[in-house]
């Protein structure tokens, strides 16, 4: 496993937008994985949840995280990012689920009547495959 900086074919494929699962680990270390949309945040991972997602209480008690996105044209290149949630914050305005709905849907989210946690991944360790093997492998 490679650590930070990606390089930037890696970061072009995580710019767009991919379809990608986060794992998260229970209170008894269990891992639960589960599809979500993701953005590239100047070198971090930004995710949003409903207020009431078992997956905001699963980061709050323990921050490891795990992402893998695909890529959309062959799945078999994919990227897996190792890091740790390092800030949360209340989506009060719903501005950062807007810029990941128009990332991936192209207009602003369409539920408003929930509550959103932003949260921002600091990335430890990552690999690549397919297209990106190599390039994880020789860090």
């Amino acid at each position: 496993m490679s650590k930070p900086p990606l390089p930037r074919e890696a970061v072009a494929m995580l710019e767009k937008a991919n379809p990608s699962v986060i794992t998260t680990l229970r209170s008894d270390g269990q891992p639960v994985s589960t599809a979500t949309w993701y953005l590239w945040d100047d070198g971090r991972v930004l995710v949003n949840m409903d207020e009431g997602r078992r997956r905001l209480q699963h980061l709050r008690n323990d921050p490891r995280v795990t992402l893998t996105v695909l890529d959309e044209d062959n799945w078999y290149t994919h990227i897996s990012i190792i890091g740790r949630v390092t800030e949360f914050r209340d989506d009060k305005d719903l501005s950062d689920i807007d810029r990941l709905a128009r990332h991936y849907l192209g207009n602003p989210y369409p539920q408003r009547d929930r509550g959103r946690v932003s949260a921002w991944i600091e990335i430890d360790r990552w690999h690549g495959w397919g297209n990106h093997k190599d390039s994880s492998q020789a860090g």
